[in-house]
């Protein structure tokens, strides 16, 4: 199998990058549409009206969950108009229903992220979920996004905890990285890890170590500085090319086993990774040091290490066994590991990673 890895083909990052977009996407399309989220809508748009005003953009308000009934309908009114460009600008499922409907429309897609809380920005794939918030599917583009822009003072005045949840997500790259070359498993560009990919993804978590905290406490206090600078960079760049390029495993599939549980539903994406990552530590039988520096990296910037901080506080055997089913279905990325998975072994993780998070 040949080694392959997938590239946004521009990313731009800096304060008020989104003064330029007129002049960046005129090369691109002269009918531009902005699928936005409400709080985008409400909150960021207006204090560029003059922007989009000046370009006439649309803008179609983006209804929360990228399900397969909220991207027909945005895919229909893209359609419907003859819009030759879409700008998806908001969180993470805003953006995958804009690259989704890009795809099916054949037309360029600019990702504009509003905070910093995955790495789905600049990958080829999307994930979809039932309208309950439940995961459904991935599905994967034709290409990455055409371009990735990235305002870094949009990102500091939004809550510090989409920051947190993006490190939560970004910190499972490179475990997950590592899992998929020892079993010369596949990445999400069906083939294997480049030597490329693999240093990013190292690099990627060198990085959230050195600045994690001294970013939460920039962003906390709304302003950019070169720590903050460089987790953005981390949980979106680097994050994004070392997951897709690198490959999946435990930690995602066990973010997608708790989405099985209502309770989990208003933690955040990268909040339930993080807790994946701390479940494939113990499944891995990773040394003790290792272990300790992730727990300490969580405990400090505010990720979750207990069942009761992902809102299963007490949970009953019969949910664990749930979460452990959807975890290790054949199509979850657990099966990327070296060694054999079964809904017990899954089950032992999930309690160690939240014993030695109440005893750490």
């Amino acid at each position: 199998m040949s080694q392959r890895a997938f590239f946004p083909s521009k990313y731009i990052q800096g304060a008020n990058i989104i003064n330029e977009l007129p002049d960046i996407i005129k090369d691109f399309g002269s009918k531009p549409v902005i699928i936005a989220s409400p709080s985008v809508k409400s909150k960021i748009l207006p204090s560029y009206g003059e922007i989009i005003l000046k370009k006439k953009i649309d803008i179609i308000v983006f209804n929360g969950e990228c399900t397969n009934t909220e991207i027909d309908r945005c895919l229909k009114i893209i359609n419907d108009n003859h819009y030759d460009i879409v700008i998806a600008m908001g969180g993470g499922k805003t953006i995958d229903t804009g690259k989704i409907c890009a795809d099916k429309a054949n037309l360029p897609v600019i990702v504009i992220p509003t905070i910093a809380s995955t790495d789905a920005p600049c990958s080829a794939c999307a994930v979809t979920y039932t309208k309950e918030g439940n995961f459904e599917s991935v599905l994967y583009q034709k290409t990455n996004p055409t371009m990735v822009i990235v305002d870094t003072k949009v990102i500091a005045n939004a809550p510090a905890r989409f920051l947190i949840s993006g490190m939560g997500d970004a910190l499972a790259t490179f475990f997950e990285a590592k899992s998929c070359l020892r079993s010369n498993a596949k990445n999400e560009c069906n083939g294997h890890s480049t030597l490329t990919a693999f240093q990013i993804s190292k690099l990627c978590y060198d990085t959230l170590l050195r600045y994690g905290l001294l970013a939460k406490i920039a962003n906390e206090n709304q302003i950019v500085t070169p720590a903050l600078n460089n987790i953005i960079e981390a949980n979106i760049l680097l994050s994004g090319i070392g997951f897709e390029s690198c490959g999946l495993a435990t930690a995602h599939a066990v973010h997608n086993g708790l989405t099985e549980l209502p309770e989990t539903h208003k933690y955040y994406h990268g909040e339930k990774v993080a807790f994946g990552v701390l479940t494939g530590l113990h499944l891995n039988s990773e040394d003790k040091q290792t272990i300790d520096t992730v727990y300490e990296f969580c405990k400090q910037i505010g990720l979750p290490t207990t069942f009761s901080e992902i809102g299963l506080k007490n949970i009953s055997k019969d949910k664990l066994l749930k979460i452990a089913t959807k975890t290790c279905s054949k199509e979850q990325s657990i099966h990327h590991e070296i060694t054999i998975i079964t809904k017990e072994k899954v089950i032992d993780a999930l309690i160690m990673a939240n014993a030695y998070g109440e005893k750490f």
